[in-house]
């Protein structure tokens, strides 16, 4: 299988940076998989996991929230507004950026930001779940 350079930038520090066979993100429009060769196209992500399968079972998941992501034929850059390895999420985490989020949505009157903090919660709510924390 083909392989295309990976590079996943959170705010503190670089997450992933290697040749990999795949990736899946949670783009803003659903989940899309990118494999070498892929159409040029840039995405925005929604909360969720990140899948990056480095050969033939085995990989790694990262969680994101918000950012996005540059595709090309021979590589996607991932910037994400946050992110973490999942092995350092737990429970509480993911509680204090809803909480966040809740605040911000109580904060604001503009109605559409109130249903894009209300998607981004029920993300979290999801991606809590999924991880079964």
């Amino acid at each position: 299988m083909a392989t295309f350079h990976f590079d996943f930038v959170g705010p503190e520090r670089t997450l992933y940076s290697g040749e990999v066979n795949a990736v899946q993100l949670p783009g803003i429009e659903g989940e899309m998989t990118v494999m070498a060769g892929h159409a040029p196209v840039i995405t925005s992500l929604r909360v969720g996991v990140i899948v990056v399968t480095e050969s033939a079972g085995t990989g790694k998941r990262i969680y994101v929230r918000g950012g996005f992501a540059d595709i090309g034929p021979t590589g996607v850059t991932v910037l994400a507004e946050r992110a973490a390895p999942i092995e350092e999420l737990n429970a509480a985490s993911l509680d204090r950026d809803i909480d966040a989020i809740q605040l911000q949505r109580d904060a604001t009157e503009d109605l559409q930001r109130r249903e894009e903090l209300n998607a981004q919660i029920v993300q979290l709510q999801e991606t809590k779940n999924l991880l079964k924390l």
